[in-house]
């Protein structure tokens, strides 16, 4: 008998008919004599609807008071689908987060785990108890309530799944697995049978929304062996392993878009070696992620600094600058909004000079200007104005030839 983690995200559990069908996925495993736990989300867009109604409260919503709102929404998702179980004849028992023993950070609305106390878990799978977990939520030391930040469910599954040394971890999704870039916009994307940790971790943080990179990390850290499936198809889906042990021909993976990305450039600093530190330092204290960073020396001896961030966080952050300016020592500050980033996945970069030089030459060629640049011996990220997001992930796909068999 082996243990398996199964996931399913919002849309595999948005009405009763969706999450009948995921009890059936459910009963096809203890069928296979497999303990089974079931990490799930709140039911389709609750979520949303939860925050639309805070919305409507406050712009700026308590955090805390935020987390003991949205986390309610997976409690729905965990009872009902318990009840469809029981109801099959399955003994089956649902719990929050903070039951099933996972303890956060105190951060609210984007901590991470720092601890599962399974006790609980392996007790109810000792019964012969299928365990449904709310995903995206957890208690702190204190016990606070905390929430893991959008797509955090996928998190929690694989943390249990390496708590509980798990034979596999099942992620099922509204898609058939990982594809080289996103179906709904590219009709040529084509679906990958494997992709290394790596590989995936980079397109989870470069906005593929399949699985939400610390998920990814936990995976890669603890070795848990990870598939992407659907949820309403039942074939083969994507492996995420060490090594990706198909389609090793392939430089290029994967390409990967984002969009709402704002550029923020601090203008004046004072050339010091501490000026850099000290501003990132700041903003990390205010649970503020930056990603690419750019700075240039004047003539006149001072530095600018530039840098990209989401632009949900641009208000915050211009507020942190302004709020410490004196510290900081900068003469202003500019911002630069609607960019989107696209990004170029592979492991194969590595040994394979000239990417880099290519992905470039394709943009240049169809007139759409680079902003900033980013890379690492897999990756390859450029800012672009927004509106040439999609047309510049189509000249990439197809230029590195991602839609071929």
């Amino acid at each position: 008998m082996g243990l398996v983690v199964q996931k399913f995200g919002g849309t595999s559990v948005g009405s009763v008919e969706r999450i009948l069908n995921v009890a059936s996925r459910v009963k096809e495993e203890i069928e296979q004599e497999n303990n089974v736990v079931v990490v799930v989300s709140a039911m389709g867009k609750s979520t949303d609807q939860l925050v639309g109604l805070a919305k409507e409260i406050s712009n700026v919503p308590n955090k805390r008071e935020m987390d003991m709102l949205l986390s309610t929404g997976e409690q729905v998702t965990i009872a009902l689908l318990s009840m469809a179980l029981n109801q099959q004849g399955i003994p089956a028992v649902s719990f929050t987060g903070w039951q099933a023993g996972i303890v956060t950070e105190p951060v609210h609305g984007n901590a991470r785990i720092s601890n599962i106390n399974t006790e609980t878990i392996k007790r109810q799978l000792g019964e012969g108890k299928v365990v449904i977990v709310a995903g995206f939520q957890g208690i702190t030391e204190d016990g606070e309530i905390t929430t893991l930040g959008r797509g955090g469910s996928d998190t929690t599954a694989v943390a249990l799944a390496a708590a509980l040394h798990a034979d596999k971890c099942d992620i099922y999704t509204d898609v058939t697995g990982v594809f080289t870039t996103d179906p709904r916009y590219v009709k040529e994307a084509r679906k990958l049978l494997s992709v290394s940790y790596d590989e995936m971790l980079e397109l989870a943080n470069l906005g593929a929304g399949v699985l939400h990179p610390r998920a990814v990390e936990f995976a890669k850290n603890y070795q848990v062996r990870l598939e992407v499936r659907s949820s309403m198809e039942k074939i083969e889906g994507t492996v995420i392993e060490g090594e990706a042990t198909m389609e090793q021909n392939l430089v290029v993976r994967g390409v990967a878009f984002e969009d709402e990305i704002t550029k923020v450039t601090v203008l004046g600093l004072t050339n010091s070696l501490t000026s850099l530190s000290t501003i990132f330092t700041t903003l990390a204290q205010n649970q503020i992620n930056v990603d690419i960073i750019i700075q240039s020396t004047t003539e006149g001896g001072s530095a600018n600094l530039s840098f990209s961030i989401h632009t949900n966080d641009l208000l915050e952050t211009l507020k942190v600058l302004e709020d410490n300016k004196a510290v900081l020592g900068y003469e202003q500050l500019d911002a630069e909004n609607k960019l989107a980033k696209v990004s170029i996945v592979g492991s194969g970069m590595i040994s394979n000079p000239g990417v880099a030089a290519k992905m470039f030459e394709v943009l240049a060629s169809n007139d759409i200007q680079i902003k900033m640049v980013s890379t690492s011996e897999i990756k390859v990220s450029a800012v672009l104005e927004e509106k040439n997001m999609l047309k510049a992930v189509e000249l990439l796909h197809s230029a590195f030839e991602l839609g071929n068999e």
